[in-house]
């Protein structure tokens, strides 16, 4: 595959020279050409024909997103990457609607420009693999993550107890306001006394539930469980 051909828009001298530097850094890229004006940019658009366009916002003739619109009008074949200290929230929603491949706030290290490049030409070369996308090509390309969910494991539980009993207890105890006896218990779920005050006594051990002991004016004191 040929070198990716950038074209920097940068008013700014220093800055231009800066960001030539960071792409002569970076393998699969040259640079085809510079300019400190929006009108400078078309013309040289039209005379070297890059692939890659690095914008400023800010430039003397006109600002960075009229000259995006006027790439995307005239059909230049080229993506562009945005570098600027512009961070008008308006202004970065309109750009990526015109179309950009990235957004990069100065000032910036050479970290983000690189990752911002190599991620571009990693798109450029599927793209030129010529063959139908898979979703987790267009996945990469996007930054999206294809969403997994948890393998599902039971609760390893002692001998007699079941899990859909388990839960049973635990989403009846979720509504209560107050703590309740395992009678109670037993009486909402429809579940015998016993083995409601087993499942009871193994949420408290596993720290699920919490034990309340309450003393009434006569007979022993009773338990009462909460979530």
């Amino acid at each position: 595959m040929q070198p990716i051909r950038v074209v920097i828009v940068e008013d700014d001298p220093m800055v231009m020279e800066i960001n030539a530097e960071f792409v002569s850094k970076l393998s699969g890229f040259e640079l085809a050409g510079k300019a400190s004006t929006g009108n400078e940019a078309l013309e040289l658009l039209e005379e070297v024909h890059p692939e890659l366009v690095l914008l400023d916002y800010f430039l003397p003739d006109m600002n960075g997103l009229s000259l995006l619109r006027k790439i995307r009008e005239q059909n230049f074949p080229v993506d562009v990457i945005l570098l600027t200290a512009n961070r008008d929230p308006e202004h970065i929603q309109t750009i990526f609607r015109s179309g950009v491949s990235d957004y990069i706030v100065k000032p910036f290290r050479f970290e983000r420009f690189q990752s911002a490049l190599e991620k571009y030409l990693q798109t450029a070369r599927k793209f030129k693999d010529h063959r139908p996308f898979e979703q987790a090509d267009l996945d990469a390309m996007t930054g999206i993550r294809p969403y997994q969910a948890e393998p599902f494991t039971e609760e390893l539980l002692p001998k007699g107890l079941n899990d859909r009993t388990l839960k049973q207890i635990l989403q009846f105890l979720k509504g209560q306001a107050s703590p309740l006896s395992s009678e109670e218990v037993a009486a909402g779920t429809g579940l015998s006394r016993v083995t409601v005050r087993r499942y009871l006594e193994y949420l408290e051990k596993k720290g699920d539930i919490k034990m309340e002991i309450q003393y009434g004016s006569v007979g022993r004191p009773m338990n009462k469980y909460r979530l």
